[in-house]
């Protein structure tokens, strides 16, 4: 599920999870911290979720987390792709780390049976960013997109609400 900010993907995802089972875990990438506002966030997402949601926070090992709970859930979210990326970046993790990590999801994801829905930014629509860091992030979150989507059975863009159907 990629889209840009406030695009309709969470929302999607979570209506796409809910049609599948009723036992759904959540995997959240973002770590929040002591950042109230970001806290704020988080409990709108998870009352608008409402129940039959497991929520699992994992700002760095995606695929440890989703291994760790093979078995539990009906289907999984995770949420989001980009923040988990913002996390690898933050923990000065280098490009080829951050891409060995995207390189374990697509092979977890390419063998994974469990249905699964992936949650991601589109970030590399519009200017070139003007700092280093920033067009490194754009580049890593462009590249992750496209590794991840080339093992999904499915890739949805969603734009203003509206799901596009790009692949499956």
């Amino acid at each position: 599920m990629l889209g840009g900010c406030r695009s309709g993907k969470s929302r999607f995802a979570e209506e796409w999870a809910r049609n599948r089972s009723q036992h759904r875990m959540f995997i959240a990438t973002l770590a929040p911290g002591d950042d109230i506002e970001m806290l704020q966030r988080v409990e709108i997402h998870r009352q608008d979720r409402g129940e039959g949601w497991q929520t699992l926070e994992e700002p760095e090992d995606v695929v440890k987390i989703l291994v760790a709970n093979t078995g539990n859930a009906g289907v999984f979210l995770v949420d989001c792709l980009t923040l988990w990326i913002t996390n690898l970046m933050l923990r000065n993790k280098s490009d080829q780390d951050i891409l060995h990590e995207v390189q374990r999801l697509s092979e977890l994801l390419a063998a994974w049976s469990t249905p699964i829905v992936l949650v991601a930014n589109e970030v590399g629509l519009g200017i070139v960013p003007e700092n280093a860091m920033a067009r490194r992030f754009r580049d890593l979150a462009g590249w992750t997109n496209q590794q991840v989507a080339a093992v999904c059975d499915q890739v949805i863009f969603m734009a203003a609400g509206l799901p596009i159907r790009l692949k499956g």
